[in-house]
């Protein structure tokens, strides 16, 4: 441990204090719940866990100690509940992206506009309006597959696949498209992440065998 890193006891002793009011609050939710998917339920286990795992590491950081509990990761997942063989399906894609060549991303905006009149490029938005210009003359696919030519650097990634009773209604969502999706609908979860890298080089250093650059997907 670095004794630059450690925490304070006044931060140890408040993120205690915050896993205790977020235990009352999810039993709260658990006795007030309506039916087996109660969304207040899922949120006040979700700030549950955030409180404990926050507590867990500065107890960790602060003290050489650990916690006796272990609530399931967003890796773990919940169950599927929703229907064997869905009417409709709604499909949910997550990218993150670091800006790291602002230069390339604006010449490559720019270009764009020279063989488009309907684009426009705003010089004074800078790198906002040149995103602007590049995802609405290329597919999101090709962005990804061609970032760096684009000046960006791919972060994690997610792809949700969750089941709907029926198709909505042309327009229905569109004002707040991703807040009415049950993690128990989800039927299918792919993952893509560094992190799986790191877990799979260490498991293969301990193991001896050859360490792999290849980007991790994992399943749901």
């Amino acid at each position: 441990m670095s004794d630059a890193a450690l925490p304070t006891v006044a931060e140890v002793r408040a993120a205690a204090e915050a896993v205790k009011a977020a235990l009352d609050r999810h039993l709260a939710a658990v006795e007030s719940r309506i039916g087996d998917d109660d969304p207040d339920v899922y949120a006040a286990f979700n700030e549950l866990a955030a409180a404990a795992e926050e507590y867990d590491e500065l107890l960790y950081d602060g003290y050489d100690e650990v916690t006796p509990f272990e609530i399931p990761t967003p890796e773990d997942g919940l169950p599927y509940t929703g229907p064997a063989e869905p009417a409709a399906f709604s499909v949910l894609i997550r990218r993150d992206y670091a800006v790291v060549e602002p230069a390339r991303l604006l010449a490559q905006a720019e270009r764009v506009v020279a063989h488009d009149r309907e684009a426009a490029l705003d010089h004074d938005g800078g790198t906002a309006e040149a995103l602007g210009v590049l995802f609405g003359e290329y597919e999101p696919d090709e962005i990804a597959s061609r970032a760096k030519d684009f000046g960006l650097e791919e972060g994690d990634s997610t792809l949700w696949i969750a089941a709907s009773e029926e198709a909505a209604e042309p327009g229905e969502w569109l004002g707040s498209p991703f807040t009415h999706i049950d993690p128990q609908d989800v039927m299918h979860r792919f993952d893509v992440s560094s992190v799986f890298d790191e877990e799979l080089d260490e498991e293969y250093a301990e193991d001896g065998e050859e360490e792999t650059a290849e980007p991790g997907l994992t399943p749901a």
